[in-house]
């Protein structure tokens, strides 16, 4: 099958075994140069330097042609990409399908906006190897895929939500809370894609406790769960043992963060993707 999954660095995945696959880097651009989100990047040196760092900061996504070469001539593509609510990274992967359709008559081109990032992109990337090694074609692909993502599920954890705050991705108020007397900030991914802050918790084991009940209120019972964690291995250890006392049979893996999840989740943050 002549098939390229392709997503942006959002989803802190490198390589997918057993299929064509594309990561497309974003980049985290300040004053001083710019960090490329690919498999060479320092990640803990970006972050280390990014603290030190007191000038502006942000994000930029990938063009036209950065997701063009990334589909790289295939006869069917299908593309993931971070929220376009917080990123021109879905339009520009949509206005590059047209062209490769237009460059490559009868090529078929799909763009999912995942409405997310993180560990819930790496769910909608596995869900689409699946169906490939599975020999789904690109219509059933198309269909199951936009029904699995009405099943998945974002949560974060974060200590601080400085570089948020700061690219206006959430509220400075709500900024203001996060890292306070060890107030650690549980949020979600809305239906519309966007940050929606749930609860300020003191300390993390309170925190934890939190993200395991949004998970059962989303309908978690077991399946797939994914923990993306920014310097914070010890609280994705402690979690995952959480989630399987509470699900035994769950599928957990824990990946660090790359360079965009990393900026936006800072150190100590936390992302958990999970099936509803």
């Amino acid at each position: 099958m002549d098939r390229v999954i392709a997503v942006d660095s959002a989803a802190n995945l490198l390589s997918l075994q057993g299929v064509r696959f594309a990561s497309v880097p974003l980049k985290i651009v300040t004053a001083e140069g710019e960090y490329t989100d690919d498999g060479a990047l320092d990640v803990d040196a970006m972050v280390a330097q990014l603290e030190a760092y007191r000038g502006r900061s942000g994000s930029s996504c990938p063009n036209i042609q950065d997701w063009l070469d990334a589909f790289g001539g295939a006869k069917e593509v299908f593309a993931v990409t971070i929220t376009s609510a917080l990123s021109g990274s879905w339009a520009s992967a949509v206005q590059a399908g047209q062209e490769h359709e237009r460059q490559y008559p009868g090529a078929r081109v799909h763009v999912l906006d995942s409405l997310s990032a993180g560990p819930e992109m790496q769910l909608i990337a596995e869900r689409l190897r699946e169906l490939t090694i599975q020999g789904a074609g690109f219509d059933e692909t198309a269909a199951a895929l936009e029904d699995y993502r009405r099943h998945t599920h974002l949560l974060f954890c974060l200590a601080s939500m400085k570089n948020l705050a700061r690219n206006g991705r959430v509220s400075h108020p709500a900024a203001a809370l996060a890292g306070v007397l060890g107030i650690r900030v549980v949020g979600t991914a809305s239906g519309e894609g966007t940050l929606e802050l749930l609860r300020k918790c003191r300390g993390q084991r309170p925190a934890l406790e939190a993200i395991l009940q949004s998970m059962t209120e989303r309908g978690c019972a077991g399946g797939r769960v994914r923990i993306a964690h920014c310097q914070a291995r010890e609280q994705a250890d402690t979690l995952r043992f959480m989630v399987l006392d509470a699900w035994p049979d769950a599928d957990v893996q824990i990946v660090p963060t790359r360079g965009l999840c990393a900026f936006y989740a800072e150190s100590g943050g936390l992302m958990i993707g999970f099936e509803g």
